[in-house]
Order: C-alpha cells, then sequence, then structure tokens
C-alpha cells in the first residue's frame, strides 16, 4: 500500500521524486492496532520493534512477526542491537535493562530506580573480549564482564542531567544529555569534544537530539532545526600536550525550517526527517502537520534540498516530535520512518519506478528510452509494453504520423502486433499514416493487410498509390487482385495517366510485359526503354519501332545500334520505310558509328540526306566509299547542289568542270583558288587565269593569293592596258611583301642551319678530345685476347679508334691507301663511316 505524497510547492510537481514509500503492513499492522510504536531497531536480516505496553516483536523486512518478548508492563525506551544481530539490549520506562542473546542463554537483568533512556550494546558484543554496553539515565554507566562471568559498572558521564541517546561505533561514543553532545574514545578512555546545543529554549525531552555515525570517523547531530556534520580527527603528536589524541571539527553547519525528529545518511547527502507544526485555516490554532522527508546536499554554511515530501502517516495530528524516529539500513538505503500508530518504509527509486513516474507524467518516449537502457535491471516493465502505451498515446494525440514511424522500432519483427496495429489504424481511418512505415522484408505481413492499404490509397489519392506500387515488392500483395481493382477505376477514368503507369508497373511484376509496353509506349514513358533492356524485350518491339522513334529518336536509335544482333538493320530499315525522316535518322546514326555496315543503303541515303539533312550530305560523300558517284551527281545537278556537286566532279577526275562551276555558279574567286591549290595542278591554275583574266575582281583575289603557288608575273604580263583594278596597289604590295617573306625565311633557314653545323662540328670535336679508359676488360677486336699484356713491365702497342674499338697494332692490317690515316676496319666493313685513330699507346 503506497503512501500519498505531497509537493512542497506547484513547481516542483513535475519533479520526480528521490524515494517511495510504502507502509510496513502484515504483523505491524496487527500490533499497531492494539499498542503504539515506542522505538525500533534496524538490523540488516530483522527488525526489533518496541512497543509502549513494554513488548519486543522481531520482525521480517515485510513486517511478520517471528518473536515476542515481553519484556516491561511499561514503555520500551531503547533496543540496541550488535553488528552480527545475535544480542539484542533493551530499556525500558521502570528502569529494566536486559541484554541477552538471541540464539545463547546468556543473558543481563538489571533494574534501576530512575527510567533508562537509552541502552547500547557494542558493535562488535559477540566477540569475548567485547563484552560490553552503556545505559543512560541520570548517568552513563559502561558495563564490562570480567572475572567469574561478573558485569562490572563505571560511570561514564554524570551531572548533565538524562542522558537521551547513545550511538556507539567502532571505539567511539556518542550520547546526548541536557548540555549537548560528547564523544568519549573508548581505547584512551578520553572525552574528546562537547557540542554544545544551540536552541536552550527547546526542551529537550519534548525534542530530543538525533545522533547517526555516517561512518567510524563522522557523527552527524540534528537537534532543534540545527545540524551539525562532526569529524573525528588525530591529532599531531607536537600538539598534544595533556590533550586528547584526537579531536573533532565541524564540517558542516546549517539550519532547516522544521525540527529534526531523525537523521540517516545517504551517499554524500542527508536524509531528515522533520516535525512539522502549521497554523490551522479554520480555527487559527498551531496544531501539527504532516511530517516531511527530506532529501538535503550539506554545504559549509547551508544546504541545498534535493527532494522533500510530505508523509501521510496515521495519526500525524497528536504525535509530537519526540514520537517520530527515524532508522535506516546501510546496506540496502531503506529508511523506516517509526510513529506511534505506523510505521513507513522509504526506498530509493529504481529504474522501474522512474519508468513508472515518467509513464504516469506520460513521458512515453524517455521511458522507452531509460527502458531501453536498463533492459538488463528493470523486473516490472517490459520495454513492448512501454512503446505499445506511447503508440496508443500517440494516437488518441492526433500524432499518426509519428505513431507509425514509432511501430518500426517498437514492433519490430512481431507480424502479430503488427497487423494488430494496422487494423487499429484502419479503424480510426488513419491507414495513410502507417502505409510508409510496414515492414517489407523480414517480416512480411498477411498479403491481406498490404491490399487493404492499398485499396485505401486507391479510392482517394492515385499518386500515393503509384508511389506504394513502385517502393513496395510486387510480391507482398495478391497482383492480380490489384491489378483488377485499377482496371475498374480506369473504366471510370480511361485517360488517367498515373493509374495507366502503375497499371504498367503491376503488369511488369506480373511479366506481363507485352502489356506494360504497350502501355508505356501509349504515355511515351521514359522507363519504357528501361523495361525493354532490363527483361530483353526485343522481339516485342520489331513491330513497334516507329512508336519508339516518335517517342525519342535519339534513345531509341541508340537502343537499336546497341543490339544489332537482336533487330537486325534490314528489319529497322523495313520497319521505316513509310517514315523516312524516322529511317534517315536511323542510317545517319549507323553510318556515324560504321562507314560500312550499312553500306547497302548508301545510295539511298544520297535521297535521304538531300531531303531531310543537307548540311551533313557533303561530309557522308566525303566519307562513304560505297556510295556510287554518277547517282550521286544527278541527285546534286537536280536539286542544284552546288558544293555536292563541285567535290563529285572534282572526285569523278573532272576538275576543269569543277573549277567553271565555283567560278560561273558560286562566283567566288577564294573558294577557286582554294580548290586549284588542292588539286595542284598547272592547268587548273591556266584555267583559272584565264577565266579570270577579264574580271577585275577575280584579278585582284588572284593578285592576293596565288603568290606562293605561281609566279605572279604571269598574271601580270596577261592584264590588258588600262584595265582597272580593284585595290591594285594594296595587291602590289602584297605580292611584294609575300616576295620579302619569303627571302627573310630563306636567309634565316640558311642562319639556323649554318649555326647548327658549327656547334654539332664543335661538339664533335669536345667528344673526340676526351679520353677513352683502356682496362683489362678490353679485348683486341681483332685477335679477341686483353688488350693489355699479363705482364705490364713488357712494352706494347695498341690502338683505339673514336668507335671505342680497340686493337693491338700489330693485329690491324696494313693500309693499302697513299693516306697515312687509319679507319676501323669494324665500322667501315658496316658502312657506319670511318673512324680515325684517336689514341696510340706505347710502352
Amino acid at each position: 500500500m503506497c503512501v500519498s505524497q505531497e509537493p512542497l510547492a506547484e513547481d516542483e510537481s513535475e519533479e520526480e521524486p528521490k524515494l517511495k514509500y510504502e507502509r510496513l503492513s502484515n504483523g505491524v499492522t496487527e500490533i499497531l492496532q492494539k499498542d503504539a510504536a515506542s522505538c525500533m531497531t534496524v538490523h540488516e536480516k530483522f527488525l526489533a520493534l518496541g512497543t509502549h505496553y513494554g513488548k519486543v516483536y522481531l520482525l521480517d523486512v515485510q513486517g511478520n512477526i517471528t518473536q515476542k518478548f515481553d519484556v516491561s508492563p511499561v514503555k520500551i525506551n531503547q533496543i540496541s542491537l550488535d553488528e552480527s544481530g545475535e544480542h539484542m539490549g533493551v530499556c525500558s520506562e521502570d528502569g529494566k535493562v536486559q541484554v541477552f542473546g538471541l540464539y545463547s542463554a546468556e543473558e543481563f537483568h538489571e533494574t534501576f530506580d530512575c527510567p533508562i533512556k537509552i541502552v547500547a550494546v557494542h558493535p562488535h558484543f559477540v566477540r569475548s573480549h567485547f563484552k560490553q554496553f552503556v545505559t543512560g539515565g541520570k548517568k552513563l554507566l559502561l558495563y564490562e564482564r570480567g572475572w567469574m562471568n561478573r558485569w562490572k559498572p563505571s560511570v561514564l558521564h554524570e551531572g548533565e542531567g538524562n542522558i537521551r541517546n547513545v550511538k556507539w561505533r567502532g571505539h567511539l561514543i556518542a550520547w546526548a544529555n541536557n548540555m549537548g553532545v560528547k564523544i568519549l574514545d573508548m581505547i584512551s578512555k578520553q572525552r574528546i569534544t562537547n557540542v554544545p546545543r544551540d536552541d536552550i529554549s527547546l526542551r529537550p525531552d519534548m525534542y530530543p537530539c538525533s545522533l547517526c555515525w555516517k561512518d567510524n570517523l563522522t557523527l552527524i547531530i540534528g537537534w532543534g532545526n540545527s545540524v551539525k556534520i562532526c569529524s573525528v580527527k588525530e591529532r599531531h603528536a607536537s600538539e598534544m600536550r595533556d590533550l586528547p589524541n584526537r579531536y573533532v571539527e565541524i564540517v558542516f553547519q546549517f539550519d532547516t525550517e522544521f525540527y529534526i525528529s531523525g537523521l540517516a545518511p545517504l551517499c554524500d547527502q542527508l536524509v531528515i526527517l522533520s516535525y512539522v507544526k502549521e497554523i490551522s485555516e479554520k480555527t487559527e490554532v498551531e496544531c501539527c502537520a504532516r511530517p516531511r522527508l527530506d532529501i538535503v546536499q550539506p554545504l559549509p554554511e547551508s544546504c541545498e534540498e534535493i527532494s522533500s515530501d510530505a508523509l501521510t502517516v496515521r495519526g500525524f495530528q497528536e504525535n509530537e516530535c519526540r514520537d517520530y524516529h527515524l532508522e535506516y539500513s546501510e546496506g540496502e538505503s531503506l529508511f523506516y520512518i517509526i510513529s506511534p500508530r505506523d510505521v513507513v518504509v522509504a526506498k530509493e527509486r529504481d529504474q522501474d519506478d522512474h519508468i513508472d513516474w515518467l509513464l504516469e507524467k506520460k513521458k512515453y518516449e524517455e521511458a522507452l528510452m531509460a527502458a531501453e537502457i536498463s533492459q538488463k535491471t528493470i523486473k516490472k516493465h517490459k520495454i513492448l509494453d512501454i512503446g505499445l502505451a506511447y503508440i496508443n498515446h500517440l494516437v488518441e494525440k492526433g500524432e499518426h504520423d509519428l505513431a507509425a514511424r514509432k511501430c518500426q522500432k517498437i514492433l519490430g519483427k512481431n507480424t502479430e502486433l503488427w497487423e494488430f496495429e494496422v487494423y487499429k489504424f484502419k479503424e480510426i481511418g488513419q491507414l495513410k499514416a502507417i502505409s510508409r512505415y510496414l515492414p517489407r522484408r523480414d517480416p512480411v505481413l498477411k498479403p491481406l493487410i498490404y491490399e487493404m492499404v492499398l485499396h485505401e490509397f486507391l479510392e482517394s489519392d492515385y499518386e500515393g498509390f503509384a508511389t506504394l506500387i513502385k517502393e513496395w515488392p510486387g510480391d507482398l500483395y495478391n497482383n492480380t487482385i490489384i491489378v483488377q481493382a485499377v482496371v475498374d477505376h480506369l473504366k471510370k477514368d480511361p485517360q488517367n495517366r498515373t493509374l495507366l503507369r502503375t497499371l504498367a508497373e503491376l503488369y511488369t511484376y506480373d511479366q506481363r510485359y507485352g502489356r506494360a509496353l504497350e502501355i508505356y509506349l501509349t504515355l511515351r514513358h521514359k522507363d519504357v526503354f528501361q523495361l525493354i533492356h532490363k527483361h530483353n524485350l526485343f522481339s516485342s518491339i520489331k513491330d513497334k519501332i516507329v512508336l519508339l522513334m516518335d517517342f525519342d529518336s535519339e534513345k531509341a536509335v541508340d537502343m537499336l545500334l546497341d543490339n544489332e544482333d537482336k533487330i537486325s538493320i534490314d528489319r529497322v530499315v523495313e520497319e521505316l520505310e513509310n517514315r523516312p525522316e524516322l529511317q534517315h535518322v536511323y542510317l545517319h546514326k549507323l553510318f556515324k558509328r560504321d562507314h560500312h555496315k550499312g553500306q547497302r543503303y548508301h545510295e539511298k541515303q544520297i535521297s535521304l540526306y538531300a531531303e531531310y539533312d543537307r548540311p551533313n550530305l557533303l561530309p557522308f560523300l566525303r566519307d562513304s566509299t560505297h556510295c556510287p558517284l554518277e547517282k550521286a551527281l544527278e541527285i546534286c545537278q537536280q536539286r542544284n547542289f552546288v558544293e555536292e556537286t563541285v567535290y563529285l566532279l572534282s572526285r569523278m577526275g573532272n576538275s576543269r568542270s569543277a573549277l567553271k562551276m565555283i567560278m560561273e555558279e558560286l562566283q567566288d574567286v577564294d573558294k577557286a583558288i582554294e580548290f586549284a591549290k588542292e588539286q595542284d595542278d598547272g592547268e587548273l591554275w591556266e584555267d583559272l587565269i584565264l577565266y579570270s583574266i577579264d574580271k577585275p575582281p577575280f584579278i585582284t583575289g588572284l593578285l592576293n593569293n596565288i603568290g606562293t603557288h605561281v609566279d605572279p608575273i604571269l598574271l601580270i604580263h596577261r592584264i590588258k592596258e588600262g584595265m582597272e583594278i580593284p585595290n591594285l596597289r594594296d595587291s602590289l604590295v602584297k605580292i611584294l611583301q609575300d616576295y620579302n617573306l619569303q627571302i627573310l625565311l630563306r636567309e634565316g633557314c640558311k642562319k639556323i642551319l649554318v649555326a647548327d653545323s658549327l656547334s654539332l662540328l664543335k661538339k664533335m670535336h669536345r667528344t673526340q678530345m676526351k679520353g677513352v679508359l683502356v682496362d683489362e676488360e678490353n679485348i683486341c677486336e681483332s685477335c679477341l685476347s686483353p688488350i693489355l699484356p699479363a705482364d705490364a713491365s713488357k712494352s706494347f702497342n695498341v690502338v683505339v679508334f673514336h668507335c671505342r674499338h680497340m686493337f693491338h697494332k700489330e693485329c690491324l692490317p696494313v693500309s693499302n691507301t697513299v693516306s697515312s690515316v687509319q679507319f676501323c676496319n669494324i665500322c667501315s666493313a658496316k658502312h657506319r663511316g670511318p673512324g680515325s685513330a684517336i689514341l696510340e699507346m706505347k710502352k
């Protein structure tokens, strides 16, 4: 059963609590119905609860009663356990003190003449040399078992009022009386500190001191609304003198808003149980409010509040500050809030609790992330359940697209959940939202699911339907059913391009390529060529070549030429017979690829070029070796294609007719001169001069251009006296300039030749002046023995030529020539030119 919590202020309502609470029930509920709790001690194995009617109950962690002791008829003030949990000390309001073993027969009884508020057994009481305990009433007494198992008491402190709290840790005992808190070192039996209480106006019996040891050297003191954290430290030997060897330093000190009823450490933080009073709104009288459990972070002079919870415990309206106690289990971070009518357990929230809080606040995405991170440690929650709750939450909020997107991650490969979610989306009319995220591979859902989504799109969104058909593999659904549905819709809208395109894709999935091809061609769709290539549909397009060419002649021709082995050139030309313009496009590209493959159609191409592509006619005539020249000349003359006719005449050897046509038809002297240059025929130049001699503009052109091919004097002598020639002076100047330029070029070439000859001569001379290495590895080219003798002391003669051939002097043949110059026999025989002797070595 959980205990309700209230935030301290509205702005804290979104902050996650640090602790969770539950009421200790079972046997505890039964006890507190008839009795009231006065104190409790916590061990890691069990709990010990003392009551106002003098009973002590041992409980398990669930609150079930395991053992009961009748100690006294009056209130139990304190229960103490050693660390082993085998020995227990109990004191009561009537002065009785008992220390006994829970699992042994040893027992100590003592009755004092005053109420005993506290008892504390040594933490290691189970060991024989630590049989010690202390009691606190008006005096703080230490009992030690000595010789003959007798208990010997000794007074540790007295004279400052009743001892109201004692905490024993290791070798240190801390106790509180009316004046303050003292710490005793049991080894040296010296009191090492006195921490006075701050607010002396508070009654120590109504607002008792709270003590707890965080560790063996850190004591936490809470009294009134003041908190002090004290550290026990070793004193340096040089400072000892008559002082104790230890001292206490207050490292943290701060005040709280309410009165402190209990303290407990939580890592480096503190858990504080506070007693609260408030003014009633109805009566305007101060009354007791619900106690608070705060977690604070101590600072040197203050504290930072981490969390604060108000606890609804039974009978809180009647409780005082002294009625509340806070006990804790160090190993498990469990905190027990004890009040007369209730025992509440606070524990740190785990990841399951964190996820609970996130789900309560509808922070589903954070909850899902937290569960994924801690999936090995969470026990209560499942990632899938959180994910489904998140999807439902998004759907309720109307965020259908986000909900559908999350399905991919949350549902994973669970086909049943996928199908369940799809039907859920169908019920709310949001099948379109989930369509993009449906699994398509591993897993694959039932075909009915995909068909249901496709029908939804087909009814309202043709474009969306087409997109799904393109993206989804064709084996996800029954293709025949979807094809029939599309055909039915086309009856209402036969020209709908989207539906037609989609139907073609469906036919493709179903391998009905012929029907798909017809639709693509009808639509003039760009995918038609891809379809043909991908599925090798060339046999299906033999009678559809015209349609393909009409759609995209360039792509169609490239495809036909690339697959000539599947659709022959003859078949294509035959199919295009009634469309000569398309026939020309095909044959033109064929000719550009290979001048010989379509040679049988070159005669036909002459007419096609002349009709549809005259700019490419002349290049065709020049490049084709299979074109009938007479037929071509006839066609060109019929159409008065001068340039083409000129080319054909010249190619057929009738250069004079070609030149005459240029002069008469084109009247272009530059072109005539260019033609004459190409032919390089003297008679042709003579014809050109004769034709131009009575035409002054032609003469000007000749004078400007023929200077480097024909002697200009021949032309000038034939010019009639008195003929006016345009720009004659400029033409003559140009002739002279051309002549001067030729002279300069010749002189320049001569100078370069002479300079090069001189340079090469010097290089040869330098080369021939260099020395030649002769060593034992060189041989005579005649006798093939080493060129140098084995005995260097003997005399020898060696001849070395510039070609690096070497001979013994006596091995050289006697020269028959009158000249004294000798030549290398080897190089002379190979006609490499003579090699003069450059060195004759003698010794």
